[in-house]
């Protein structure tokens, strides 16, 4: 009795490891049957779609199959062990490596891109209004293009400029033929100069010219040309000599006046000095060798303060200082200053600006009437 339960057992025993083996064989060849079954996949490769028919059994000798190579860049919408079902669609897409030359930098980018304009959408890349691009926007991306933007920024600047000024001469009848008498100072006028810069990534390329305008205008210099003829001055009689009686102690009478009938020059005078020779001198170092803040700037021998159109220097024992002259075609001055270099019958004429001073130079055959310690009245 005990046999007969235990060989029963041991049947039941094997009888369930014969089914079990039985249905695993069963399920491995119809496993085998189906991964060797002829599959229809969808393959769309940078959206365009091809139908294939395969037996491979996963995604990755799927695309050995089909040759297509998968990039680092590229995406692929399953993973390479997906296995391969019957109707199955697979997307694809690849990258193409483009040149790309931009703000200074050259780089490679990979990109789906077909035309130049969806590459710069793609890397967000914005061209200014001037800018160059190459090549064109419309053309095509493939593999082996080169893609450059230059980057133009033009500017404008504003420059002064001086304007010259020109020396006009007039004539003048109340000046004697030979001499010359500055009228009217000439200034210097300004201009602005407009110039466009153009800059391509950021070095200058070309300067442009846009034209000028007068800004502040030039004033012209004036100098009168003398016409008229010279006049000779009437000697005066000479002097009567004093009287026997007359105490040594007395005191010399003072020189009449003598007169003269010519346009321009004193009525009366006490002296006239032919054939003066003029020079010029200003307040500045180089006339003086003071610079303003010095003490003595500024200041004659007689304490006076320089006056342009008064201010004159003498020797005075030709022209005592403190009298007034009349400088035939510069007009009334006042010895108020000496000067080493000033001897005999040289005057030197003060006037503020030092560039003229030096200018003027030395001017020979001037007359001058020396009139006294008092100006003419109405001079």
């Amino acid at each position: 009795m005990s046999f007969a339960l235990r060989w029963n057992h041991e049947n039941v025993r094997m009888i369930s490891f014969f089914t079990l083996f039985s249905l695993s064989v069963i399920l491995m060849f119809f496993m085998l049957l189906y991964g060797t079954a002829t599959k229809s996949v969808s393959m769309v490769v940078n959206g365009k779609e091809t139908i294939v028919k395969t037996k491979q059994l996963d995604l990755q000798h799927l695309l050995d199959e089909q040759a297509i190579v998968i990039g680092k860049h590229d995406k692929l919408s399953a993973d390479l062990s997906t296995k391969i079902k019957d109707g199955a669609t697979f997307t694809i897409v690849q990258k193409s490596p483009v040149q790309l030359t931009a703000d200074g930098e050259t780089r490679t980018v990979y990109t789906t891109a077909k035309t130049v304009s969806s590459l710069l959408d793609e890397l967000d890349i914005t061209l200014g209004t001037e800018d160059r691009i190459t090549p064109s926007l419309e053309a095509g991306v493939t593999g082996n293009t080169d893609v450059k933007i230059v980057r133009v920024k033009k500017q404008v600047e504003e420059q002064q400029a001086p304007i010259a000024f020109t020396t006009e001469t007039r004539q003048d009848a109340n000046l004697l033929k030979g001499k010359e008498q500055t009228v009217q100072e000439g200034k210097e006028g300004t201009k602005v100069i407009k110039t466009e810069k153009v800059f391509e990534d950021g070095k200058l390329v070309a300067q442009n010219p846009l034209g000028e305008a007068v800004q502040t205008p030039s004033v012209n210099k004036i100098v009168a040309l003398g016409t008229k003829n010279p006049v000779v001055a009437l000697s005066a009689p000479a002097p009567e000599p004093a009287p026997a009686a007359a105490p040594a102690a007395a005191a010399a009478p003072a020189p009449k006046a003598k007169t003269v009938t010519k346009a321009g020059a004193p009525a009366s005078y006490k002296q006239i000095i032919n054939n003066a020779t003029l020079t010029a001198y200003s307040a500045g170092p180089a006339s003086t060798g003071k610079s303003a803040g010095m003490a003595g700037y500024g200041k004659t021998a007689t304490g006076t303060t320089v006056t342009e159109g008064r201010t004159i220097a003498v020797d005075p024992n030709v022209i005592p200082l403190g009298w007034w002259v009349y400088i035939d075609g510069i007009g009334y001055r006042r010895a108020e200053d000496t000067g080493s270099a000033i001897k005999g019958n040289k005057i030197d004429v003060y006037f503020d600006s030092e560039a003229y001073a030096q200018k003027f130079g030395l001017k020979r055959g001037f007359t001058v009437y020396v009139i006294g310690p008092n100006k003419p009245a109405g001079e």
